[in-house]
This record gives C-alpha cells, structure tokens and sequence, in this order.
C-alpha cells in the first residue's frame, strides 16, 4: 500500500518559516529523521519515498510538496497521485489550523475546508473530501489581526521555542496514522 503525504503551504524562502508552511516544515522533519532527500517531479512537486514499518507491516510513503502556492496546490498532487496510483483514503494532508490552539495537533478524515484554500484546492482537484487531514494548531490572531496576514507571519518568539518539538510530534502523527490507523492515532495525540 502507498500513502501520499501532502505537506501544504506556499514556495519560496520568505514563507518557509511562516505558520501558513508548518505542514511543509513536517515534510522537513519526516525527511530528516529518514535520511533522504527532496527533488522535483514532473507533477510540479517535490518529493521524497520511503519505506515505514517492517516485514509484511511494510508502507510506502511518499512525501511531497507543490512547487505553486497553497490554493494552487489540488492539481500537482492530484497528477502526484495519479502517477503512483494512490487512492484518496490513503493520502494525508498536513496543513495549519486556525480554530486549534497552537501547538495542538487534531486527526481526522474528511470534512470541510474552513476557509483553507489549501484543503479548498485539494477537494475541488480530487473531487472529494474524504482524505486525511492532520490539522497543525496554530492559534487564531489576537487584536483585531487580518488571519490572512497572521497566517503569512513566523511564529511568534514564545511559539518559536515549542515549534521543533511540535513539528516533530507532526512527523509522529503522520507515522502513527500510516501504522496505527485514524482511531489509535487519535487517542495518542490528540490534544
């Protein structure tokens, strides 16, 4: 079985450390501890395979980032998925969460988008909605603060000094949800 990893956000240097990036910034982690590395793909994505679990238990997980912006994302990885004919209950959005404290991570399978182009482009590219959602908290703005600009901002210093172990508690949810299933994955972690 094959599982697609889907870390969303935009490209480029000045939003990879902003709260819009923390689902790429798993990617970043995942990537990390395995050892490999990211290159292109002709679907306009970067990505990087491995394999999870042992023996009979063995996933293929393919992880991937789309070169274009968030609410572009839906056709690179749905050409992503086609190339390596991967069904839709076997892919994993990661993705920020405005309705969720920060640092709280939530599991679910479908649902709606919540105003995320993100996950707006996905289920419109797929047709669908029923894929897995990893929501990464990041907290809604305080004062007043437009959450499209507050999304396109880096942490905060505080956030910064919880992001790596968050982030990394990401790249544990993800490896649950492939060898644990939705409703261990849940119990486990979410928060």
């Amino acid at each position: 079985m094959t599982w697609l990893v889907v870390g969303l956000g935009n490209p480029g240097d000045q939003y990879a450390a902003t709260r819009h990036n923390v689902g790429q910034m798993v990617i970043g982690e995942l990537v990390r501890r395995n050892t490999i590395k990211l290159s292109s793909h002709k679907s306009r994505t970067e990505i990087a395979a491995y394999k999870l679990g042992n023996g009979e238990n063995t996933q293929s997980v393919i992880l991937a980032k789309s070169k274009g912006y968030m609410n572009e994302s839906g056709g690179p990885l749905k050409a992503l998925a086609k190339f390596y004919s991967v069904e839709t209950q076997n892919i994993i959005a990661l993705h920020d969460e405005l309705d969720i404290p920060f640092a709280a991570i939530r599991t679910k399978m479908g649902g709606g988008d919540s105003g995320h182009n993100g996950l707006k482009s996905l289920t419109s590219a797929f047709n669908t909605a029923e894929y897995y959602r990893i929501r990464l908290g990041i907290g809604r703005p305080t004062g007043g603060q437009d959450p499209a600009d507050f999304v396109l901002k880096q942490f905060s210093k505080i956030e910064q000094k919880d992001l790596a172990e968050f982030i990394m508690r990401g790249a544990d949810v993800v490896e649950s949800l492939i060898t644990q299933g939705l409703e261990q994955t849940q119990s486990d972690f979410n928060s």
